[in-house]
């Protein structure tokens, strides 16, 4: 496949202040909105704090792909490689929560993968459930940033494996928009899922008044999901059983 063109590289590091809002339409109407901040950041040149706030923003590989790579460059070229995926040796941005006071849960985290030449050769989606487990999808996007790819992975307890999803995924620039449609073979849309932010310089200011919005964005995600899930358990939407599956466990808590 012909690399995408190349766009205007983003500036990072970037904080994205967002608004996350899902829509179910079936088997019951229900709707939540969600406000946090995500980074930006190229992988292979990472953002230092000052020693203080390091506990405060921290990315560390054992929180992606296998968990056992040196580096998240290292994990994901080993992710590619396994995918027979070539040419993808140019800048990677990745957009994801980082790690704040020893606690990461990262729902979606996306990787923008370029050629030398800074054309997009794919995008890797990075898919973590709330039972330790994670799953990446391979994207080629077209020139909207829209791809398609089956379901393949156990996230919410309310639906199962089947179907696919439809993901409007364009590289960050001043705005951040995401879209990912959950499709099914009859035609239904039962789930979308938006996110929504604002770029802003990853200064030290722009990051404290980031905290003081969210003081603990991961734990803040990780909460909302489970509240949100006991919401839709008394609205009566059963519950469908996860399939047995060998994944690594994602060490939410670790120092």
């Amino acid at each position: 496949m012909t690399p995408a063109p190349a766009r205007p590289a983003p500036r990072v590091p970037a904080l994205y202040a967002t608004e996350v809002r899902h829509t179910r339409s079936a088997p019951v109407r229900y709707r939540l909105r969600h406000r946090t901040y995500l980074w930006l950041v190229d992988v292979d040149d990472l953002p230092v704090l000052p020693r203080l706030l390091r506990p405060l923003a921290r990315f560390d590989a054992r929180d992606h792909f296998s968990g056992a790579a040196p580096g998240l460059r290292a994990g994901l070229d080993a992710y590619l490689a396994s995918r027979g995926v070539h040419g993808a040796d140019g800048r990677v941005l990745m957009l994801a929560h980082a790690r704040v006071l020893g606690h990461v849960f990262n729902p979606l985290t996306l990787y923008w993968c370029h050629d030398r030449s800074g054309g997009l050769v794919c995008v890797v989606a990075e898919v973590h459930n709330t039972y330790g487990e994670r799953h990446c999808y391979l994207l080629r996007p077209d020139a909207g940033g829209g791809a398609e790819v089956a379901k393949e992975f156990y996230v919410s307890p309310f639906f199962g494996v089947e179907g696919s999803y439809r993901m409007r995924l364009p590289l960050p620039g001043e705005r951040l928009d995401l879209t990912v449609q959950l499709r099914h073979a009859d035609g239904s849309r039962p789930l979308t899922a938006t996110v929504r932010g604002t770029h802003r310089p990853a200064t030290t200011r722009a990051l404290l008044a980031a905290l003081l919005r969210n003081p603990w964005p991961t734990a803040g995600v990780s909460f909302g999901i489970r509240r949100h899930g006991i919401r839709l358990r008394l609205k009566g939407l059963p519950v469908r059983p996860r399939p047995t599956r060998p994944a690594r466990p994602v060490q939410e808590d670790a120092l």
